[in-house]
């Protein structure tokens, strides 16, 4: 079969199947069974694709049918310009998340510690560690599955880092300048209603924050600030509409200097303080 009527073929499969960027998903199947790029398709859609190619490609499209995410059927996700493995143990990296990393970068100095809780893929951590110097990192999570697909990442990299299983912070111990979190933030009644994508694939542990989305900020924001030097800041990933209650949480406990930072989008997305010791 041609490069070009495969490529049409799997546009019209996950259409059928209510894929919403069905022609871009089926071009990146494609360009990953193929080990082409984008303009193979173009310069080059007459050519006959193997059939081990094409046979792995029918897989890859009914797989992407029944709604798999597109990142675990390619094993990785692009995030900071950086390529993270990703399977159904950790979260996939976003583009929202993007905005964290680049709110702690501008706070982040040569020779820093950084501790990320609930991290997941590593991909935040590992993210400041390539664009710092001479920085230092712990990352912690949960889940043993999460912590073995970050030590691979940070492999793959190249970078070192710390990680270590634990319930927030149960086996934390020392001090750092900064402590930054993506953690689970979605109210819990909400996560029936999530794309199939997210609600089906993600884990459980990585979506839901309790009743209304904010059980471990509550958690995290009291109990960060034996874990930093005075001085030292909290950076936070929040959902939209949770801004002013976690800006609350940060002001109760004693921090200073609070920000609330607005995604790509202009939605609230990021809030950081400092906590005064």
């Amino acid at each position: 079969m041609e490069y070009k009527g495969l490529y049409e073929w799997g546009v019209e499969k996950l259409k059928a199947s209510g894929i919403e960027e069905a022609a871009l998903d089926a071009r990146l199947l494609l360009e990953e069974c193929c080990g082409t790029d984008r303009n193979h398709l173009l310069v080059h859609g007459r050519e006959l694709v193997t059939e081990e190619q094409h046979k792995h490609y029918v897989n890859w499209i009914e797989k992407r049918g029944r709604h798999v995410p597109l990142q675990h059927i390619l094993g990785y996700q692009e995030f900071m310009g950086l390529r993270f493995g990703v399977d159904g143990s950790v979260l996939i990296p976003r583009q929202d998340t993007e905005t964290l990393v680049e709110e702690v970068l501008r706070s982040l100095h040569d020779g820093m510690s950084i501790l990320d809780m609930c991290t997941g893929s590593g991909c935040i951590l590992l993210s400041l560690l390539r664009y710092s110097n001479d920085c230092t990192g712990v990352g912690c999570d949960i889940s043993e599955k999460a912590i073995e697909t970050a030590r691979t990442n940070a492999v793959s990299l190249g970078l070192e880092a710390q990680f270590l299983q634990s319930d927030l912070f149960e086996n934390v111990s020392g001090k750092y300048e900064i402590i930054v979190s993506n953690p689970p933030y979605i109210p819990s009644g909400e996560i029936p209603g999530l794309m199939e994508e997210v609600r089906d694939f993600d884990p459980l542990t990585a979506l839901d924050g309790g009743e209304d989305g904010l059980f471990f900020y509550r958690e995290i924001i009291p109990k960060a600030g034996e874990y930093l030097h005075p001085g030292g800041m909290l950076f936070l990933e929040i959902g939209c509409e949770q801004a002013a209650d976690v800006k609350g949480l940060m002001k109760q406990a004693g921090y200073k200097d609070i920000l609330v930072c607005e995604d790509f989008t202009g939605r609230d997305r990021v809030v950081s303080g400092r906590f005064g010791g």
